[in-house]
């Protein structure tokens, strides 16, 4: 059975895919370092914007990204602090990408 990654690690190495592929990223906020569960914003600088919370599909056994909100920047803010203040463990990462490439489908990072 593999280890599975602390919070912080993933994050780490998920902003530097970010930054190899000149993708900007933002921590909005720094949840627990060990389990705190991630969510990825994703700005496309036009308005819109969506994000995506890792969900477990029970089916399939494995690990998933899920849309939790999308549509206009500020009501996926509202979506998002509403989360923050139910989970203060949570962490929030935005990234602005006019095309809206947020690399969660890459391996290593879709599950």
């Amino acid at each position: 059975m593999a280890a599975r990654l602390t919070s912080d690690m993933w994050v780490s190495a998920y902003l530097a895919r970010l930054r190899l592929a000149a993708i900007p990223a933002y921590v909005l906020a720094r949840g627990d370092g060990a389990a705190g569960a991630v969510i990825v914003k994703v700005a496309t600088l036009d308005g819109q914007a969506v994000a995506w919370q890792r969900s477990f599909d029970l089916m399939a056994d494995v690990r998933v990204w899920v849309v939790l909100a999308k549509g206009p920047e500020a009501d996926v803010d509202a979506v998002l602090a509403r989360q923050r203040t139910r989970d203060r463990d949570l962490w929030l990462i935005e990234v602005e990408d006019r095309a809206g490439r947020s690399l969660l489908d890459e391996d290593g990072l879709s599950g």
